[in-house]
């Protein structure tokens, strides 16, 4: 992960969206275990992923297993808050208060001593970027979280952070989870590249499928069970759904079909191709969709400099680098 030494499996298991709203414990328990048992050392949650309920499944889930605490690595995420409308002020944001109190309730609901991985789930206005760095370097000293990290940050917030910290003489942020995927590209390929060149930074990209619109399943429609169909999910649909970006999909699907992979796994494989990306998270709701995804894998030969032209070409987003 970055230049940190620690060793992230290049495909790892979050939380958003399917736990507690689309799967039960039982079901949960199953795709943990699947992702365990083929090398998956990293699981993802954020408190405000089902209001607080999606940590705590996972939480239920590691106490069954009582696999050994030193054999995988969990994250969670403070900014948003979990009680959603009813959030009072300092329930949400980057507050030295509110970052102490996310971390002990994620311990409380995760049911674990301490997090391996602390994420600032948004960069805040509000509070000074030194603050945020005093926080963590606080709670990796009294031994609560190990790492901590940035989620949608910019380059420019980044390197702030590494800015104080060096000053300062504190641990800065080691790892960013940016969105990343073939319909979005521009923050991971140009925005963050100085970062990877000069600083480091360990990546544990979201949604590498688009929400979905990569597996080809929104090809004709929106499915009943889908994510999409899902209530208060509606950003996702408006910010997907576009005609220009359905028929860049169909044809990929037909290339896809062309290397006999199906599309939703050259996807993945296509974001663990870049060598920035530390591990890509994957999302299932079912054991034969993890199963899949999981062979991404097994792809990664096919991805020849050819085939990754080909797929440029098919969906046009590589961002332009400046010439100098």
């Amino acid at each position: 992960m970055g230049k940190t030494g620690l060793q992230l499996s290049v495909l790892s298991f979050g939380s958003w969206v399917t736990f507690h709203k689309q799967i039960d414990d039982s079901i949960s328990d199953e795709l943990m275990g699947i992702a365990y048992d083929n090398g998956i050392n990293f699981f993802d949650n954020a408190e405000v992923y089902a209001g607080g309920e999606s940590e705590k499944m996972m939480g239920r889930v590691l106490k069954k297993k009582g696999w050994d605490r030193t054999s995988y690595t969990v994250s969670s995420k403070a900014f948003f808050g979990w009680r959603g409308k009813a959030n009072k002020p300092n329930q949400t944001g980057l507050s030295r208060k509110h970052l102490v109190e996310a971390c002990h309730e994620a311990l409380q609901r995760l049911q674990l001593d301490y997090l391996d991985l602390f994420f600032c789930h948004r960069p805040d206005k509000n509070v000074p970027i030194e603050e945020v760095v005093w926080t963590m370097n606080h709670l990796i000293q009294q031994g609560k979280i190990l790492y901590w990290g940035t989620s949608e940050w910019s380059g420019v917030e980044i390197m702030e952070a590494h800015r104080v910290a060096a000053q300062l003489g504190l641990i800065g942020p080691s790892v960013e989870q940016p969105q990343y995927n073939l319909l979005e590209r521009h923050k991971m390929e140009r925005e963050y590249f100085d970062i990877f060149r000069t600083v480091g930074m360990g990546t544990t990209i979201w949604s590498p499928l688009a929400s979905g619109l990569l597996t080809g399943k929104y090809n004709n429609g929106i499915p009943e069970s889908s994510r999409f169909a899902l209530e208060g999910f509606d950003w996702l649909v408006n910010r997907w759904m576009a005609e220009e970006k359905l028929a860049k999909v169909k044809q990929l699907t037909e290339f896809a079909n062309g290397l006999d992979v199906p599309v939703a796994t050259l996807s993945i494989a296509w974001t663990i191709k870049n060598p920035n990306v530390t591990t890509t998270i994957l999302g299932a709701t079912k054991k034969e969709q993890l199963t899949e995804n999981l062979k991404a894998l097994d792809v990664l030969p096919k991805l020849t400099d050819e085939v990754l032209q080909q797929i440029d070409d098919i969906i046009g987003t590589k961002p332009v680098m400046p010439e100098y």
